[in-house]
């Protein structure tokens, strides 16, 4: 058993390093991986000059062709090759199998490629329609089965597609991959106009043959997409919980808002805009971009419907506004050292604000009317002095109820703040 099996092992060998030992004279490209057959040689273009060797050092060897396996053609090392024609290589009693092709008597001829005059849904995808002329490639096993090898064909185009990073629809180049016989192809709808090209075939490119190619008409894109990208009017008072920068969907109110529709195709588009919130639409605007101020807390969908009469699609985005809440210190140390050096409120989501500093003696000596800033201490620009003063707040959230019911101790009603009380002021060093 032993010895069978290395006599096994050894006849791999000799057949494996004979088909390592095939070359050819002339443009041409060898391949080994096409079913029933060891080899198929392509030449571009065959003539006197053409040959087909073996490299190895078999001592005897005879070419046959399949359309007579008893009579060798040749004893020698190489053959003059004809086109589609099967060739039996047999070396000291090893046989392999090679076809032969001429790849100039089987050039494909393309004559166009354009969509289809019938579309199913062009706002989806988009039917072409290749015509063309191509000979078959069809070879033979030694056993006499027939096959048929598959032609590779590209077809390019451009469209887009959105980038996150750049924020906006950048250009894409397509390439799909088709074997001939195919009468159309179905491909996702191009966004932007462009041309089809469809090129090939794969042993073109082996050979360093020029691809034959042929280019569409213009193509007009119907698809419609959009994007919707927003920027949100940013602020830097550190005083403000969840306060809103440039890229926020959601924070503490006022919460403004520019929103950008972002649309592949610009001309012939209408644009319909839906803010909601609870399923009830608050707002409708049919312009390419707009801006609104959320004032309410809660969860808000903008909706956004484009289309150009003949597509249309839809985009959406939540925004989150929160509830308001105050927060009230009770010391502050306007020394100047950059820490607590005003009177201000922690908040967040307040729309309406007012506050009123009084000496203990119940004379006003400051107000102001945004959450943001504060008192720093001073009288009609001079330090006022160290200790109490007393403070009212009267400020409303996005929240604000009117109709709710009020707090049995404070009085307040859902979003409302009534406050007053103690603020230290205390200076130290200067």
């Amino acid at each position: 058993m032993k010895r069978i099996y290395l006599i096994i092992i050894a006849s791999l060998v000799t057949i494996l390093n004979l088909n390592a030992q095939i070359s050819a004279l002339g443009k041409y490209k060898i391949y080994n991986s096409f079913s029933g057959i060891d080899y198929i040689v392509m030449f571009n273009g065959i003539d006197n000059n053409s040959e087909i060797q073996y490299t190895g050092n078999g001592t005897s060897v005879n070419w046959y062709k399949y359309s007579d396996r008893t009579n060798s053609i040749s004893n020698l090392a190489y053959i003059t090759p004809e086109e589609n024609t099967g060739y039996i290589l047999d070396v000291d009693g090893t046989q392999i199998s090679i076809w032969v092709f001429d790849y100039q008597q089987h050039l494909p001829v393309i004559t166009s490629i354009e969509p289809s005059d019938v579309q199913d849904n062009e706002c989806e995808t988009l039917n072409l329609k290749i015509t063309y002329t191509s000979v078959d490639l069809v070879y033979e096993s030694m056993t006499g089965r027939k096959y048929t090898i598959d032609r590779t064909f590209n077809v390019e185009y451009e469209t887009l597609e959105w980038s996150d990073t750049d924020k906006k629809w950048v250009t894409k180049d397509e390439k799909v991959e088709i074997i001939l016989p195919i009468s159309s192809l179905n491909i996702d709808a191009p966004l932007c106009d462009t041309y089809f090209t469809v090129s090939g075939d794969q042993f073109a490119k082996d050979l360093g043959v020029d691809l034959i190619t042929v280019t569409s008409s213009l193509y007009q894109a119907v698809a419609v997409k959009c994007h919707i990208t927003t920027t949100t009017t940013e602020r830097t008072e550190k005083n403000e919980a969840e306060r809103p920068d440039n890229t926020s969907i959601d924070g503490s109110a006022p919460l403004d808002i520019l929103f950008e529709s972002n649309c592949n195709i610009s001309a012939n588009t209408y644009y319909s805009w839906l803010i909601k919130k609870d399923g009830e639409t608050l707002i409708s605007r049919t312009d390419e971009t707009h801006r609104y101020t959320f004032e309410d807390s809660g969860s808000f969908n903008v909706v956004l419907k484009v289309t150009n009469g003949n597509c249309s699609y839809s985009d959406s985005v939540t925004i989150s506004v929160s509830t308001s809440a105050i927060q009230i210190p009770n010391v502050f140390t306007p020394n100047g050292d950059g820490l607590n050096d005003e009177f201000r409120v922690g908040y967040k989501s307040i729309v309406s604000f007012e506050c009123w500093v009084y000496n203990r003696w119940g004379r006003k000596v400051y107000y102001w009317n945004d959450p943001q800033k504060g008192w720093d201490g001073t009288i009609n620009g001079r330090k006022a002095a160290p200790g109490a003063y007393f403070y009212v707040i009267k400020a409303y959230g996005s929240d604000f109820d009117p109709n709710s019911e009020r707090n049995k101790i404070s009085k307040e009603r859902t979003g409302e703040f009534l406050r007053k009380g103690d603020i230290n002021l205390l200076r130290g060093a200067q």
